[in-house]
């Protein structure tokens, strides 16, 4: 199987499971996080209407499968940011972009042996929402080629 037919299979798999997730009850935020088309689309689309590198994309997506099991146990906030966007909304039929306070909360876990950060986002009178997932990784330079390469938090802790 090459590549792009592993990240085809993975972006599939990934979208057939978000469709079936609802909303889960975060403990932290003592309310559901609901899992609208705005946070698949943030997975695969860096801003409106520009994709994300097809690494990127597979990452997050391979990842997504773990963002409900640690929501659910979210018991403590790593991050909190709060600012005003331009948030694109649907009114009286058409789309606007409004100036809107925003507020994003970080989960960041460890879970079957990958470190990921979870992002669930706010606007304004609105429910959170599942925004995004970020695999975890360090730089390391490749002795041989003289590279920076990305190392991924997955596996033993020890070798890390």
């Amino acid at each position: 199987m090459d590549n792009l037919e592993q990240f085809e299979r993975i972006k599939q798999e990934a979208e057939d499971y978000y469709k079936t997730v609802n909303a889960v009850f975060c403990p932290y935020l003592k309310s559901k996080v609901n899992f609208n088309a705005k946070g698949l689309d943030h997975i695969k689309m860096k801003s409106w209407n520009k994709a994300r590198l097809i690494s990127d994309q597979y990452l997050r997506l391979k990842f997504f499968k773990l963002v409900p099991e640690v929501l659910k146990v979210a018991g403590t906030l790593q991050e909190f940011h709060e600012t005003k966007n331009f948030e694109r909304i649907k009114d009286t039929g058409r789309w606007q972009s409004i100036m809107k306070p925003v507020v994003y909360y970080g989960f960041v876990a460890i879970i079957n042996n990958v470190k990921i950060k979870i992002i669930v986002k706010r606007i304004e009178g609105g429910q959170p929402y599942f925004w995004s997932v970020i695999p975890f990784w360090k730089n390391q330079k490749d002795e041989i080629c003289q590279k920076i390469k990305k190392v991924f938090y997955e596996g033993d802790l020890e070798t890390q």
